[in-house]
């Protein structure tokens, strides 16, 4: 590839945090065509994010370039001025986000912060930006562009934010796109949605993708070239066909050994009946306020039928705002169910208000970070559930925080820090060992990997699975992730809009799918699969069909 076939070139890149720190970036050189989509792959804190930001100028203190080159459309960055550096952001090389509820400003309308760009890079009209704008709402699948123009971000769910972060930044149609860890928070219809559409954008525009990702199946999908980074180097590079089929680094092998596939679950123990049922169960949220009063309450689960054995576990799928957090919630009492019956061990906890039901129920939440106290340190907060234990002694707990600590995979030394100084994965441990400490009949995992590198999924899964062969709990495992759930579950149940579609044990709605919802959610999540020869490959999933 000559230098004229080369949009950006990475050459040597070294990024160190501080003066005198370690090196983020190590050696770093990859190179992109107009028109090429490649990933950067690899564990958080890998470098991923660090040496897309150096593209654009924009690494955080204290992390400075400390040596090699960036050069875009054969200019070096690193010689530019921050005035022509701003110039070059927004109109030549554009970047989307981790996390659009923070890229986007919450005090802005959408359709002010779509103008931005264009009033800083172009000479339009006022006219001629509100005008482009709606073509872009348009052409992303917005259906009120008007309504969408003055409305503000959290109005939207975050597929929603994340296409309308995408077509601000791809109105200026710039040549490079970076796009960090799009889709992580996305379940994977919504996935489908941001990544065809980003597709189509950059394809119409003819513009290069630095796709940053931590999903080796996203990126086996879209991307042409990937680079895998450890540590801040780069272990491996090359084609998609080359790096799936003939994974040259160990560090790549063990990447792809930690997708989650389908293994042979533990028999459940025998029971007279099952541990959970819920029958009919309706759920409404009430309506903002207005000056007449409240607007009407607006039902978000209907008739939900469902049940839990003892040690059991059952996977509820589906997109997101379909209904599954709201009913996990409800079964722990935190939302109030209008109609139907939620029985634990035999007793409508409805009507009787089951103060041992809250005990035997306990709950790991999607973020560990919000759900953790941050003024609380680890000890206190796996000792926290064992307040309403009656008869144990404080030395009692002690010796239960240690053997949680334990069974967690933390060292007990792990007993005096705070959640800002755990890693994601070892917060997410605290998560899992707050919810067991008690050792529960039920739990209810909510998204509990969805935030997590491969590797870190891998470990809380091996865990989880430990640990539920050791306590013998039940658990409702709430997740878009149907590799993870595949994995995992005995029976699986797929929700859309509020409704429990179809229910099944994992085989038959894995390898059987009925409703057509569900073709469509296994169609749109096409995981990878080992081969025998030891390369990988997409797997395919049903043809989904006509909604």
């Amino acid at each position: 590839m000559t230098m004229t076939d080369v949009l950006l070139a990475v050459d040597h890149l070294k990024i160190r945090v501080g003066t005198h720190g370690p090196l983020a970036v190590n050696d770093l050189s990859f190179t992109i065509a107009p028109g090429e989509i490649v990933a950067l792959v690899g564990e958080s804190g890998s470098g991923k994010t660090m040496a897309a930001r150096a593209a654009i100028g924009l690494l955080p203190p204290p992390l400075q370039h400390c040596g090699g080159q960036v050069r875009f459309q054969g200019h070096d960055l690193n010689s530019l001025k921050p005035e022509q550096l701003r110039q070059l952001r927004g109109a030549k090389i554009g970047m989307v986000f981790q996390e659009p509820m923070v890229s986007l400003n919450p005090s802005m309308s959408i359709g002010e912060q779509m103008a931005e760009g264009l009033r800083l890079h172009t000479k339009l009209t006022d006219a001629q930006i509100r005008e482009r704008s709606l073509e872009m709402l348009g052409h992303i699948g917005i259906k009120d562009a008007e309504r969408c123009l003055a409305a503000f971000p959290h109005e939207f769910s975050g597929g929603m934010r994340q296409r309308i972060m995408l077509a601000s930044v791809m109105l200026l149609r710039p040549a490079l796109l970076i796009a960090d860890e799009p889709t992580t928070a996305l379940d994977c219809l919504a996935q489908l949605d941001v990544l065809k559409l980003m597709l189509d954008l950059t394809r119409e525009q003819g513009t290069a993708i630095l796709f940053i990702s931590h999903d080796l199946s996203l990126v086996a999908r879209y991307a042409d070239k990937v680079v895998v980074m450890r540590e801040g180097r780069a272990v491996e590079q090359g084609t998609i066909e080359q790096i799936l089929l003939a994974p040259k680094a160990e560090y790549t092998r063990q990447l792809l050994e930690a997708l989650p596939r389908r293994g042979v679950l533990a028999e459940l123990p025998q029971a007279d009946g099952p541990l959970l049922t819920v029958r009919d169960v309706c759920i409404e949220h009430p309506g903002p306020r207005s000056l007449w009063g409240r607007t009407p309450f607006k039902r978000v689960v209907h008739s939900a039928n469902l049940s839990i054995a003892p040690g059991e576990t059952l996977a509820l799928v589906g997109g997101s705002g379909s209904g599954k957090t709201t009913l996990g919630r409800a079964i722990v009492g935190l939302n109030k169910a209008c109609a139907g019956a939620i029985e634990f061990e035999g007793v409508d906890i409805l009507k009787s208000g089951n103060r041992e039901h809250r005990l035997q129920c306990q709950m790991i939440f999607q973020d560990p970070y919000s759900s953790l106290d941050p003024r609380m340190k680890i000890g206190d907060i796996l000792a926290e559930p064992l307040r309403h234990v009656p008869g144990m002694s404080a030395e009692h707990k002690r010796e239960r925080v240690t053997r949680t600590l334990l069974d967690i995979g933390l060292a007990e030394q792990f007993v005096d820090r705070f959640p800002h100084q755990l890693s994601g994965g070892q917060r997410q441990r605290v998560a899992i060992g707050r919810a067991l400490v008690r050792h529960p009949r039920l739990v209810i995992a909510d998204e509990p990997i969805s935030a997590l590198d491969m590797t870190i999924q891998k470990q809380i899964l091996e865990l989880f699975e430990r640990l539920q062969a050791q306590y013998g709990f039940a658990c409702l495992f709430i997740s878009h992730d149907l590799a993870a759930v595949e994995r995992i579950a005995h029976r699986v149940a797929v929700m859309s809009e509020g409704r429990v579609v179809e229910m099944g044990t994992r085989d038959e709605i894995f390898d059987r799918p009925q409703h057509p919802y569900t073709r469509k959610l296994l169609a749109a999540a096409s995981p990878l699969e080992k081969l025998e020869n030891g390369g990988y490959r997409i797997r395919q999933g049903p043809v989904p069909l006509a909604l």
